[in-house]
């Protein structure tokens, strides 16, 4: 590493939230552009960097920062101008001067020790000498926390999180329990606190390390979709991360639950807000399940009219979903593809709008809540929209999720009804739930065979076992779905019955390959010529959904090459390299975790801003539109025209989506998807993966692969088991009602 020092003559750019700066370093011989993460750090400071130079493809050499620490002006120049570089308020470069030159060399002991001196000096009152000393104070305190902090290899990032919680507490808590660090610090888990704590010399079989580890565990199994661990699960899992033996961890567990951090329910270890999530969402269930009184007749005759002025019939199934979400509240519908859901929540939605019922309809996704506004013709919002989400960061910081919409401020509607519900994770539903008062009608539709949501639960299929709702799962093939072979093929695959594979299809093909190559070059020509003309859509429109990540078929290394062929580079579009990924403009890309805080918005054709909002979801897929070297930023526009501003600190969140998994693609539907099935892990290549990769096809489905592939994943009814027990609480409730 290299090691420049100079003062802080101009910063180009600095990010307000996470500190990247672009400045301008004056040397003893040089002068240079510096980037990096650099908060706090104003114009006229000097400081000692240590880095190494950058060639930028288009502001040339740079020299990009890893740690720095600011130092004290040594001699009277660097004084004068530190003090009126704008970075002390209220001291321009006349009043910097006049200080300066009163106290010359000992000018910054006389602020730090005496402020009250500064009074000799004239303009200045004795009020504004301890604001100049209150100010240099505070910043001699983030440098000096900074630097300590640096001592344990913590990034100038974290170190300014650390010390924007704690304050200057961050020592004791430093020497006390680092570990704290991973509960209260977003961007800091437990393997980055058990480091600093090593660091600091905590032992391994510390009373801290073992319960901020059993606590880390419990946390990262929800990110497999689970709501608890096994005991046995628990206590092989974090006796792995932590090294130590099972019986130091039990003592511990007893601890964490009298912190009531913990549930502890026969063998079953809950984190507290999870064990507590599933409870509250069985109550709230319970008290949404009120039966609505209405007259037979009428209802009977209201449907009847319906059905015949939009000249529908509905099947005898279609009929008891309908009189059923009229007559309780809370009602669950759910089929596969072509069994007439559309129809049946249609009927529904025209039934309450006649009845002069407001009604909302909300989906998890911009996708997916596009696809009901486009197949019913009323709004359709995101939940989160709908909910009117207001604040948190990201996933790991949901303690700050606020929404507008809770128990104390519930929806005004008299029916909700959500649909693609196979997506709702439970702390989703939880907020939903909040929201909708007992007396509101609850309509909750989706397909059960879908993958589960990518968040924690899996809330439908809970609901639907529990058999404690009016339920009804449509199942009936329509004649009109009946002739697509996407359709019927997804429900043999779903009932574990071989398809047909010889290309007679008009809509579902097989293209035997075995070589990986000869795959992408398919994939291509695929997607650039042969497609986009048979479904009527762009190359963009087509979608490739892979099972996997890694792997030559995989989401990673798809991105790179189909980048290369559908958005090559040019010399019109701007591109900026953040790891391993260019992005460039034209891209396709999607957000890969949820960012409450961010901000989005819709303009007319005229650049006039028409709705605003905050929050991009895990999945929302969208196109660069801009690359703004200069400020460090590139615009992605979503879905629904939502336009974000990312700075290039977030690029973390967003990958390339010419090809994501099939599990991200849950919600979508696209006019041709194109899956490689070659090979892969048991576990991952499963009916389940199968079945929902085929239903997000409208038009055409496309596999490059191995027919002996696809074949035994129809087979292959082993899923990633979740550990919920939503079910087991709703039928707990069920059963103290009754006693």
């Amino acid at each position: 590493m290299d090691t420049v020092s100079g003062y802080v003559e101009h910063i180009i750019y600095q990010n307000p939230e996470n500190g990247y700066t672009v400045m301008e370093l004056i040397g003893e011989e040089t002068e240079m552009t510096c980037v990096g993460v650099c908060r706090g750090l104003t114009e006229g400071e000097t400081i000692e960097a240590r880095g190494e130079y950058t060639e930028h493809p288009t502001y040339g050499t740079q020299f990009k920062i890893s740690t720095y620490q600011t130092v004290a002006p040594k001699d009277r120049v660097s004084m004068e101008r530190y003090l009126g570089s704008g970075a002390i308020k209220g001291v321009g470069a006349a009043l910097a001067s006049r200080i300066v030159k009163r106290f010359g060399d000992d000018t910054f002991r006389i602020i730090e020790e005496e402020p009250e001196r500064l009074a000799e000096i004239k303009g200045i009152s004795q009020r504004k000498a301890r604001e100049i000393a209150q100010q240099m104070e505070e910043k001699r305190e983030l440098r000096d926390a900074l630097i300590y902090l640096q001592q344990f290899g913590i990034s100038n990032t974290l170190a300014l999180r650390i010390y924007d919680t704690y304050g200057m507490t961050l020592y004791g808590i430093m020497k006390e329990n680092p570990y704290r660090l991973a509960e209260d610090i977003h961007g800091i888990g437990f393997r980055i606190a058990d480091e600093i704590a090593g660091r600091i010399g905590i032992h391994t079989d510390s009373d801290y390390r073992i319960r901020s580890g059993v606590f880390y565990t419990l946390l990262q199994s929800t990110g497999e979709g689970h709501c608890y661990l096994p005991m046995e699960v628990l206590l092989k899992r974090a006796g792995a991360l932590l090294g130590v033996a099972e019986e130091n961890i039990r003592p511990q567990l007893d601890n964490l639950m009298m912190d009531k951090k913990l549930v502890i329910k026969g063998d079953r270890v809950y984190a507290s807000s999870y064990y507590y999530g599933e409870l509250n969402c069985a109550n709230m269930l319970h008290q949404l399940n009120l039966p609505m009184r209405q007259e037979q007749q009428h209802v009977r005759q209201a449907i009847d009219r319906i059905t015949e002025e939009i000249r529908i019939r509905l099947d005898e199934l279609q009929y008891r979903a309908v009189l059923e979400a009229i007559q309780n509240g809370l009602f669950i519908l759910s089929g596969g593809p072509g069994t007439g859901k559309t129809t049946t929540i249609n009927t529904i939605i025209r039934y309450f709008e006649r009845e002069g019922y407001d009604i909302f309809l909300a989906a998890p996704t911009g996708r997916a809540a596009k696809r009901m506004t486009e197949a019913t013709g009323f709004e359709a919002r995101t939940i989160h929209r709908m909910l009117e989400l207001n604040g948190a960061v990201s996933d790991e910081d949901k303690r700050s999720i606020r929404f507008e919409k809770n128990e104390e401020n519930p929806l005004e509607a008299d029916v909700v009804i959500i649909d693609e519900m196979s997506m709702v994770d439970l702390q989703l539903f939880q907020a939903l739930l909040k929201a909708i008062a007992p007396g509101t009608r609850l309509i909750l539709v989706g397909d059960v065979d879908q993958l589960p949501s990518v968040g924690s639960g899996q809330v439908l299929r809970d609901i639907m076992q529990s058999e404690a709702f009016p339920t009804v799962v449509l199942q009936k093939i329509f004649r009109q779905a009946g002739e697509s072979d996407i359709v019927v093929n997804a429900h043999h695959i779903n009932r574990g019955e071989q398809i047909a594979l010889d290309n007679k299809s008009r809509d579902f093909f097989l293209l035997e390959r075995s070589d990986v190559n000869v795959i992408y070059k398919h994939m291509i020509q695929l997607i650039r010529e042969k497609l986009p003309p048979y479904v009527h859509a762009t190359p963009y429109d087509i979608q490739v959904l892979t099972p996997m990540r890694k792997g030559s078929l995989g989401v990673e290394v798809l991105n790179g090459i189909l980048q290369q062929y559908l958005n090559p580079p040019d010399d019109s579009k701007r591109e900026h390299m953040t790891g391993e990924t260019i992005f460039r403009e034209g891209d396709k890309v999607m957000q890969v975790r949820n960012n409450y805080q961010l901000e989005w918005e819709i303009v007319s054709r005229y650049g006039i801003p028409v709705d605003k909002g905050m929050g991009v979801f895990n999945g929302d897929m969208g196109r660069i539109l801009e690359i703004r070297e200069s400020a460090s930023e590139l615009v992605v526009e979503f879905d629904e025209g939502r336009r974000v501003t990312y700075p290039f600190a977030l690029l973390e969140e967003l990958e390339l989506s010419y090809a994501i998994t099939i599990h991200k693609s849950q919600g979508s539907e696209y006019p041709a998807v194109i899956l490689p099935l070659l090979a892969g892990p048991k576990m991952l290549f499963n009916r389940n993966l199968l079945y929902t990769g085929v239903t997000r096809a409208r038009s055409c489905v496309t596999i490059l692969g191995s027919s002996e592939t696809v074949r035994s994943m129809i087979d292959n009814v082993s899923e990633n088991r979740r550990y919920t027990s939503l079910d087991q609480r709703i039928r707990e409730l069920a059963e103290r009602e009754e006693q």
